[in-house]
């Protein structure tokens, strides 16, 4: 997706936002400073201040089974190595929230953070975000689906009401956020009043409760779908789409603000210096179109993200 598409629908979020729902703050946690207005935060200016770890802890969005990803991202984590200096460890994580602690506690250095994650984890564990996936002209993003399964009597969005409908967790774009708003504002439909919700914990949950007939529908990321596709972990005819968004920004990587910046810097270096070809790693993301790495700023990247949360109301207030 280029930068018109997100614009686009950020122009359409703007129309949720007249609906008079209350706004989403964007305030950085007090331990934070940005003095050049780019939304995150700065690095320390005091070097006793900044960290330098012996090894750098990485972690990938919790959307599969962590065992799978680590054998993923192994080739890159010893490039990151090569680049570093450093020994770099996969840190397998279970949910968004362990994800964003770890980070704030000082337990994660570098790390992909899903798409509604990521302004939490700007807000609340200083991420700043430098990095995402693209395919090879440079396009990214994911939609949003609603799925059903065959039989279910589900044909039409409408006809969720009065049944069950799984989520993944309260801070997924796709999986809660987004589906959310566009239920609210398109259909007039709110979860516990209309239907009843579920939370599934992650993206693949989802999806298989669907393709098993666990639950009737559910509101996931297609690019999680497009990789189980293709691995044939489900099949084509278990699931029925019902709903497509338009184009989200996808997992955004990288650091904790209080890194040395030479490592900041060789950080970077890594990520855009990896040889895709031939790699796990291509042989996973290809699946759903992604082989590069491409420069990206939170500020202008998430900005429709932080729309559709000042249109749900969400808070980035650190608990």
């Amino acid at each position: 997706m280029n930068r018109r598409s997100i614009m686009g629908f950020a122009a359409a979020a703007v129309g949720i936002l007249t609906l008079g729902w209350p706004g989403a703050s964007h305030a950085l946690d007090a331990r934070f400073q940005d003095n050049n207005g780019d939304l995150v935060a700065d690095t320390p200016t005091d070097p006793s201040q900044q960290v330098d770890p012996s090894t750098i802890i990485f972690a990938y969005t919790p959307v599969e089974d962590p065992a799978v990803y680590a054998k993923v991202w192994d080739g890159f984590l010893r490039h990151m190595e090569k680049v570093t200096g450093k020994k770099v460890q996969f840190f397998p994580v279970q949910s968004n929230a362990a994800q964003i602690e770890a980070m704030r506690a000082g337990r994660l250095h570098v790390a992909g953070f899903n798409t509604g994650s990521n302004p939490l984890a700007v807000n609340c564990a200083g991420f700043v975000s430098f990095a995402m996936m693209a395919n090879k002209a440079g396009e990214f993003g994911y939609n949003m689906e609603i799925i059903t399964y065959p039989g279910s009597g589900i044909e039409k969005v409408e006809d969720i009401k009065g049944k069950k409908m799984a989520f993944t967790s309260q801070t997924s774009n796709s999986g809660f956020k987004a589906p959310s708003a566009i239920l609210k504002a398109d259909y007039g439909m709110e979860p516990g009043k209309d239907f009843e919700p579920v939370f599934s914990g992650k993206h693949d949950n989802s999806i298989l409760g669907v393709a098993n007939k666990d639950y009737p529908a559910a509101a996931i990321a297609n690019s999680v779908w497009h990789r189980m596709l293709a691995r044939g972990v489900v099949q084509e005819g278990q699931i029925v789409s019902i709903y497509k968004s338009q184009t989200f920004p996808t997992t955004g990587f990288g650091y904790v603000y209080n890194l040395k910046p030479e490592l900041q810097e060789k950080i970077k270096e890594a990520f855009f210096t990896f040889n895709w070809e031939g790699s796990a790693l291509k042989e996973e993301f290809a699946r759903s179109g992604e082989e590069q790495f491409i420069p990206i700023t939170y500020q202008e990247y998430w900005d429709v993200i932080r729309k559709i949360d000042a249109a749900n109301g969400v808070s980035y207030a650190c608990k």
